[in-house]
């Protein structure tokens, strides 16, 4: 057993040494970066009415799948313009 004195010079030592060094820089493996995740598809399934004319408008929904989220404006008003121009039609066919 040893002496108090002996373990608190013990104990100074062991402050006093070096850290072991960790692994070198070039040995670590350097992280990939993340590539940015871009639009994914939402699987949503696009019943078919019957109306040509609004079928083709929605079926054109299925653009915005592919787009950024910037770009689905122009989708979704073109589907609008394409819906409003079919409800005109069945309006001016009952007069």
């Amino acid at each position: 057993m040893r002496d108090p004195e002996s373990r608190l010079e013990a104990a100074a030592g062991a402050a006093d040494a070096e850290p072991e060094p960790g692994p070198d820089a070039a040995s670590v493996p350097e992280a990939e970066p993340e590539a940015e995740a871009g639009p994914e598809p939402l699987g949503v399934a696009l019943p078919v009415t019957g109306n040509a004319d609004v079928d083709a408008a929605v079926a054109r929904l299925a653009d915005a799948d592919e787009l950024p989220t910037a770009g689905h404006v122009e989708v979704y008003e073109d589907v609008h313009r394409g819906l409003r121009d079919a409800l005109t039609a069945l309006d001016e066919n009952r007069s």
